[in-house]
C-alpha cells in the first residue's frame, strides 16, 4: 500500500494539517483499531473516543474539535468529514491485484482493440470487434460481448457480464457479478391477454383469451451508460427492445438493482439496492431512490426527487418532490396518514361507542 504524509493527504484533500505533518501513514481505520502507521477516522467526538482505545498518532477530525486533549501527534481538519473520507479512502485504495498486459488464458478475439495499458485477467474472453479503452483493468472471469465498448480507466471485477454491442463510458467501475446488457423482460400473447384486460379494467377479467403461450418480443436495441457510472455486485441493467436503455454520467447503482429495458436514467442518480424499475420509465438527474424501491412502468420521474426506501412509485412524479409509502405519496402526507393508521383502533373502538348510544338513545345518561 503507498504511503503518504499528513501535509500531502491534507493538500490533496483541502483540508489544514496541525501537528507532525511529516508523519507518514500507509493505511486507514477506525480510532479502536488504529496501528501507529495508520490514519484514525474520528470524524465525530463519539468516534473519537476510540483513540484511547487504538494506537493511532494521527486522525481526521472534524471542526471545532482539539486534537491535542486526543492524544495525538497531528490530526487533519476537514470542514466535510465524510467527504474528505471519499478523497483518502480512494487514496489508500490497493483495489484489484490485476497483472499489467494481458494473461495468457484471455480469449480475445483478434478483431477486438485492446488500448494502451490496460489490464487483462485470466479466463477473460472478449468478442469480435470489441474495443477496451485505455488503462481499463478487467478482472477474472469477465466476459465481453462483441461490438461491446469500453471507455477509459475502466474498472470491471469478477464474473461482470458485459453484452454484445453495449456502450461503456470512461472511469466505468462494475462491481462483482454484474450483467450489463441482457434481453429485456418482454412478452406477448396472440390474444387480449389477462394482464392486459386486468389493466384496461381495473381488475375486471372478461372474455380473455387463458389458452394461449407467452410469445418473446427481441430486444434490439443497446444499453448505453455514460461516464463515471458505477454498477454494484449483481445488478442487472436490461438492453432495450428498439430504442436503448440509458444510464446517465455519474448515476451510482447499488447491488442487486435491477433495470428494465428502454428506460432513461439521468445524470448523478442515487439508486440504492434492491430497487427495481420495470420498462420504459424516464428518469431525470439527481434522483436518490432508497433501497426496495418499486417503480412502475412508464411512468415519468422528475429531477432532484428523493423516495424513502421500500417506497412504491406507480404514477408520476414531479421534479424536486419527496415521497415515500406504498404507494409512495409526499413525505409529509404520508407521516399523517401513518399517524391515521397508528390512531385507527381507538377511533374505531370510539366510534363503536357512539354507535351503540346513537342505537339505544334511551340508555344514554
Amino acid at each position: 500500500m503507498a504511503a503518504y504524509t499528513i501535509k500531502d493527504i491534507a493538500t490533496a484533500l483541502g483540508a489544514e494539517a496541525l501537528g507532525a505533518v511529516d508523519l507518514v501513514v500507509s493505511g486507514v481505520a477506525e480510532p479502536a483499531a488504529a496501528g501507529p502507521d495508520d490514519l484514525a477516522l474520528a470524524m465525530k467526538p463519539e468516534f473519537a473516543e476510540g483513540l484511547s482505545q487504538g494506537r493511532a498518532r494521527v486522525a481526521v477530525i472534524g471542526p471545532g474539535m482539539d486534537w491535542t486533549v486526543l492524544g495525538l501527534e497531528a490530526a487533519i481538519i476537514a470542514p466535510r468529514p465524510r467527504y474528505a473520507m471519499a478523497g483518502v479512502t480512494a487514496a489508500m485504495d490497493r483495489g484489484p491485484a490485476i497483472e499489467p498486459g494481458i494473461h495468457p488464458s484471455a480469449v480475445i478475439a483478434p478483431s477486438a482493440e485492446i488500448g494502451e495499458d490496460a489490464a487483462i485477467g485470466p479466463f477473460v474472453v472478449i468478442g469480435a470487434e470489441a474495443r477496451i479503452g485505455p488503462r481499463a483493468r478487467i478482472a477474472p472471469h469477465t466476459s465481453i460481448g462483441n461490438h461491446a465498448r469500453i471507455g477509459a480507466d475502466a474498472l470491471l471485477h469478477e464474473g461482470v457480464r458485459v453484452g454484445h454491442h453495449v456502450q461503456i463510458g470512461d472511469r466505468f467501475i462494475a462491481q462483482p457479478g454484474a450483467v450489463l446488457g441482457g434481453d429485456g423482460f418482454s412478452f406477448v400473447t396472440p390474444e387480449t391477454s389477462m394482464v392486459e384486460q386486468a389493466r384496461a379494467t381495473l381488475g375486471k377479467a372478461e372474455n380473455a383469451a387463458t389458452d394461449q403461450s407467452w410469445t418473446r418480443i427481441h430486444s434490439l436495441g443497446s444499453l448505453v451508460i455514460g461516464d463515471d457510472v458505477e454498477v454494484g455486485s449483481n445488478a442487472t441493467l436490461d438492453r432495450g427492445t428498439i430504442a436503448n436503455t440509458e444510464i446517465g454520467n455519474g448515476t451510482k447503482i447499488d447491488n442487486l438493482v435491477h433495470i428494465g429495458h428502454n428506460c432513461v436514467i439521468g445524470q448523478d442518480c442515487l439508486i440504492c439496492g434492491q430497487t427495481g424499475f420495470a420498462g420504459s420509465v424516464q428518469m431525470g438527474d439527481r434522483v436518490v431512490l432508497g433501497g426496495k424501491c418499486g417503480v412502475n412502468d412508464n411512468i415519468v420521474i422528475g429531477n432532484d426527487v428523493v423516495a424513502a426506501g421500500s417506497s412504491k412509485l406507480f404514477t408520476n412524479v414531479p421534479s424536486g418532490r419527496m415521497i415515500m409509502g406504498h404507494p409512495a405519496v409526499k413525505m409529509d402526507t404520508h407521516v399523517e396518514m401513518y399517524k391515521a393508521l397508528r390512531r385507527l383502533p381507538r377511533t374505531t373502538r370510539a366510534v363503536t361507542e357512539l354507535q351503540k348510544a346513537l342505537s339505544k338513545p334511551g340508555d344514554t345518561p
